[in-house]
């Protein structure tokens, strides 16, 4: 009789100590344990993906699925899809662009139905702070949200208004009571002005890094205030990141993230509205800030903020980027665009793990079973081949609508196969929506000829929902 379901063995296994030869088995779905790579450890099913790299399954703390309401731009089948595709193990998603938005435990609810027996891949919610949803918020968090979002600027939808300065205080003080988390869109509507002109020079110039960086100071002071925790989305200025860094060093209980495209996409390449979002890509001298607030922990992990919408949206057969809708697609494709550009810079797949799992985990309290390859964690694991090339096809991608910045670019990093507690959800031969120039040594020498074009992805969703109350 087999002790375990599955055994994995990787000569990179990448653990909290860094890469290490193992064996990882599991049983029940979760870790059971971790042995020397050629220790013999009798289960149903043995993997030895020898040199190509074991991480653990990604976690996206920043995905718009927008169903029901909207999922003709995104639904959870395909976001799902997408995710496992990626080596994305755990999204949680976002309040808004979904008809209703979840700002109300009705609303978690009707978007709880609408996920059902969807998901391939685990699943959280987030709730919403929107003007005259005060009692809401509590509740929300009873009903098991890992935390409220809300804007200081126009959304670009009309059912998920901005708070004001006051609203922001009141929203913050009335969550310091029950410890719970504020995510905050934060640009300063006072400074943002309309663009004068359809050109990306012309849409970036209406939302400066100013703007950015007053709205990031005001969050600060009411943290300061109120004593309640608070997360910046999405963090695209440079100039943001010192009075982050001074708040967190003074003790203010404040954390912020940032995205793939904000790394790795510049403003002088942005020719095209695929490239549109908000806060915009700016300059390729910003970069260099936002990795070094990665590397010394200031920025806390890198999410997607998967945002897509139909074609005809973003305004591509006549380029404006005043009218087009502000999302880039991104959330298969986050691992090896950072790893592409991590690596070039003399980072380690440890770094990318403690900034797409560990990080993003922690912020939401997800860190006792996610996002390591650890004793007792869940069993979402990802074989990572980091040497393998391919040039991304954005119509083979698993996202609703065919629409990426990264079309046509060439990427360093293929997701081989996508284990979710010990499922596996993508591997062998199907759609990963990747064309790869190279085959991974599967152990023993033996070619794996995955043609990554064809990656089969499970029929079954086996995803559950995760309630931060557990």
């Amino acid at each position: 009789m087999s002790d375990y379901e599955l055994v994995l063995r990787s000569r990179r296994v990448v653990t909290p100590e860094g890469e290490r030869a193992l064996a990882v088995a599991v049983r029940d779905g979760r870790i059971a344990a971790l042995g020397a790579y050629d220790e013999p450890m009798p289960a149903r099913t043995e993997v030895d993906l020898g040199a190509v790299a074991l991480l653990p399954g990604l976690v996206d703390t920043h995905v718009h699925v927008n169903e029901p309401g909207r999922t003709h731009w995104e639904g959870f089948a395909s976001a799902t899809r997408a995710a496992a595709a990626g080596g994305v193990t755990t999204i949680v998603d976002m309040p808004l662009n979904s008809l209703p938005p979840t700002t109300t435990v009705a609303a978690l609810e009707v978007k709880k139905k609408a996920a059902e027996g969807q998901c391939l891949v685990d699943v959280g919610f987030w709730g919403g702070a929107i003007p005259g949803n005060l009692d809401d918020l509590v509740p929300l968090f009873e009903a098991g949200v890992f935390g409220v979002k809300c804007f200081l600027s126009p959304s670009g939808v009309d059912e998920f208004p901005a708070l004001d300065s006051p609203q922001l205080l009141e929203v913050m003080t009335r969550l310091a009571a029950v410890d719970g988390l504020l995510i905050v869109h934060a640009e300063d509507p006072a400074t943002l002005t309309d663009p004068l002109g359809p050109t990306y020079p012309e849409f970036l110039s209406s939302r400066t890094p100013d703007a950015e960086r007053k709205a990031v100071e005001r969050v600060i002071d009411a943290a300061r205030r109120t004593g309640a925790r608070a997360h910046i989305v999405h963090v695209s200025a440079g100039s943001c990141v010192e009075p982050l860094r001074q708040a967190q060093d003074s003790g203010v209980r404040i954390t912020a993230e940032t995205c793939p495209h904000y790394l790795t996409l510049t403003a002088e390449e942005a020719t095209t509205p695929a490239f549109k979002c908000c806060p915009p890509i700016r300059e390729a001298a910003n970069r260099d800030t936002l990795w070094q607030a990665l590397a010394d922990g200031t920025l806390i992990g890198v999410v997607s903020d998967h945002s897509p919408c139909p074609a005809d949206l973003k305004s591509l057969a006549a380029p404006d980027f005043a009218t087009a809708w502000g999302g880039i697609a991104s959330l298969q494709l986050g691992l090896p665009v950072i790893w592409t550009e991590a690596s070039s810079r003399g980072y380690g797949l440890r770094d990318v793990v403690r900034w797409m799992a560990e990080g993003p985990a922690a912020l939401v309290g997800l860190d006792t079973r996610k996002g390591r390859i650890q004793l007792g964690h869940d069993a979402d694991l990802v074989a990572f081949d980091d040497t393998a090339t391919f040039t991304v096809d954005a119509d083979s991608l698993h996202h609703k609508n065919p629409v990426t910045p990264y079309h046509g670019r060439t990427l360093t990093g293929i997701v081989r196969t996508t284990w979710l507690r010990g499922r596996e959800v993508l591997g062998g031969r199907s759609k990963a929506g990747l064309r790869g120039d190279s085959e991974a040594d599967f152990g023993g020498g033996s070619k794996a000829g995955v043609d990554t074009a064809h990656l089969p992805i499970a029929d079954t969703p086996h995803g559950v929902f995760l309630n931060a109350r557990d």
